[in-house]
């Protein structure tokens, strides 16, 4: 029986009742008191049925299951028929969180789930090797507690996690790990660590690799190109026909000379502390010799250049390094940009903190391009970079500057409209 028919039939037993004890009472003369007591009796049976259920139903293991009537039976049914739903359900989560737990606890990165308040839930096995975590001591502890890395807390407490952080691991300083923070839920976080190691191995033999070969090169082609200047301003006779010759010589050793000390900079700036000689820098002078290089560059080509910059905004950084960032970008500009095109440069102080931008009426970039424009040796045009002495290294080495400066680099370009790269600091970087 469905609820609605026990309904009907609970109402018309009632109303069975009701119509008997009119009459009867009607009969004796207390009708009143006889449908009080009839109604009473009903209530009375009803609460005494509801206290069975309900007691049941608070702790159906402590009472034994009652045996109801009337309308209580096919609500019972209905409590029986949810109960085992809900048990499916139950056994359902239960199979896919043991899967969870397995396939995760399979991965060779560690894992762990950190709550709303930063305390660890759950990590598995990869993860307590990486970190030493242990599973009785560990257990809702706070991560703050377990990982003293400041690097690694700052990383943690910013919310920053669009890109990953390089850390060593907590228990083996050998060990380099790239961790990724992952937000779900409300309030919790997933947290992934990836033995790198290798990599980083890797990446320190391909450093030193480039350092040392340019350190090698650098003399000899210091030699050559001494050696074939010097033969250019000879006056002998015997090398008249060889000046054509010696000319393009010279052209290429100061185009390998200009590689060999980006890839020194580079190199420079991989291994150099990031707070390595700081201080204040004032940029106004800075850009002024910038400007001036940049007319020197354009020479016949008639470039347009205008500087407009806020002489009192100092920054905090290496002077070296910012200018070497700033002019790479003046002087794209300029080899990209056709004759007679206009240059801006602006210093100035955004609500977001200093910015140096650079736009140019020059031939623009496609929007496929930019997202690799500071890889090395990445060039948009090969032909036209090669014949403007470009090296392929200088938005390479802008990105590096910025990084250790806090800063970002920011691209926007329309082909055959021109392009503005802006440089942002952040407000921390403004020297008082």
């Amino acid at each position: 029986m469905s609820l609605d028919q026990a309904w009907r039939s609970e109402l018309v037993g009632v109303g069975f009742i009701t119509l008997l004890l009119i009459p009867l009472g009607l009969g004796i003369g207390h009708l009143a008191i006889l449908l009080w007591g009839g109604l009473s009796l009903y209530l009375a049976w009803h609460l005494y049925q509801l206290y069975r259920f309900t007691r049941w139903l608070g702790k159906p293991k402590s009472h034994p299951r009652p045996h109801l009537f009337g309308i209580w039976r096919p609500l019972m049914r209905r409590v029986d028929e949810l109960s085992g739903r809900g048990q499916k359900r139950k056994r359902k989560l239960s199979r896919m969180l043991s899967g969870f737990l397995e396939s995760t606890g399979a991965l060779p990165d560690a894992t762990l789930v950190l709550n709303d308040e930063g305390r660890i839930d759950w990590w598995n096995s990869v993860a307590a090797e990486f970190l030493g975590l242990d599973r009785k001591r560990d257990k809702g502890a706070l991560i703050d507690d377990l990982i003293s890395d400041p690097v690694f807390l700052n990383y943690l407490h910013t919310g920053h996690y669009g890109r990953p952080l390089q850390m060593p691991a907590p228990v083996n300083a050998n060990v380099s790990l790239e961790v990724r923070i992952v937000p779900y839920g409300k309030g919790k976080r997933l947290l992934q660590a990836r033995d790198i190691t290798r990599l980083h191995q890797l990446e320190i033999v391909r450093r030193d690799f480039v350092a040392n070969v340019s350190h090698e090169i650098r003399t000899p082609l210091t030699v050559v190109h001494g050696y074939v200047e010097t033969m250019l301003e000879s006056r002998e006779a015997f090398l008249g026909p060889w000046k054509r010759i010696l000319g393009q010589m010279q052209i290429q050793t100061l185009r390998m000379q200009r590689i060999v000390e980006d890839l020194l900079l580079l190199s420079r700036l991989e291994t150099q502390r990031s707070n390595e000689g700081q201080g204040v820098v004032g940029i106004y002078p800075m850009l002024r010799g910038i400007v001036e290089g940049a007319r020197h560059l354009s020479g016949d080509q008639g470039h347009r250049i205008s500087l407009e910059a806020d002489e009192r905004l100092r920054l905090v950084g290496n002077c070296h390094e910012l200018e070497s960032a700033f002019a790479n970008l003046v002087y794209n500009a300029v080899r990209y940009t056709p004759e007679g095109g206009d240059i801006r440069i602006r210093w100035w102080l955004s609500g977001n903190g200093p910015c140096f931008s650079v736009s140019d009426s020059g031939i623009g970039i496609a929007p496929e391009h930019i997202p690799r424009l500071t890889e090395r040796f990445y060039r948009v045009d090969v032909g036209r970079s090669r014949e403007s002495g470009g090296t392929g290294l200088g938005l390479a080495i802008v990105k590096h500057v910025l990084s250790r400066h806090d800063g970002k680099l920011v691209v926007e370009s329309e082909p055959g409209k021109g392009s503005v790269f802006t440089c942002r600091f952040p407000h921390a970087r403004v020297a008082s």
